[in-house]
């Protein structure tokens, strides 16, 4: 009456687990929209944010910040890819992708920098050549800027430059 293969072919089932332990097999962690993180993520893989994280958001892989998505405190990751908003300074070693739906409120450090028409930026960039981003001011490149939505120049860095003339 009942087919007893099926039972001998679930013993054979791996458990379901939350840990990956395959190292071969990306991860992603992921704050879904209508999810709100409140504290420091930190992560050997990535970041996939649809939903608010009200704090650090630490990766050593890629952060991905969908247009719904926000992060209210610091981004450090290797590759960041950024279409919602950032409310504080983001440090990405290698490339930064600011798409049009972005918004940026605070500094950025990265070594490669792609933004988007229509991306607003209200803080400075510093153009880095390091492996790991560092808070040096000015890079080897000697890029370093600063905007806010008006497109003026920060008054408190032209104070700075013309100091150290």
């Amino acid at each position: 009456m009942f087919n007893n293969n099926k039972d001998k072919k679930d013993n054979n089932r791996k458990p379901m687990s939350s840990n990956n332990t395959d190292k071969n097999q990306p991860s992603v962690n992921m704050i879904s929209e209508g999810t709100t993180l409140e504290g420091t993520i930190k992560t050997t893989s990535d970041i996939r944010v649809a939903g608010v994280i009200d704090g650090e958001a630490n990766a050593e892989g890629k952060v991905i910040i969908s247009s719904s998505g926000e992060v209210k405190g610091n981004i450090k990751a290797t590759d960041a890819d950024i279409a919602g908003k950032v409310d504080g300074e983001i440090r990405v070693n290698n490339k930064l992708i600011l798409r049009e739906s972005a918004l940026v409120e605070g500094d950025i450090y990265t070594k490669t920098l792609l933004v988007e028409e229509g991306a607003q930026i209200n803080g400075g960039f510093h153009m880095t050549e390091d492996k790991s981003v560092s808070s040096k001011k000015k890079s080897s490149n000697g890029l370093s800027g600063s905007f806010s939505k008006s497109g003026s120049k920060d008054k408190s860095k032209k104070k700075a430059e013309k100091k150290s003339d």
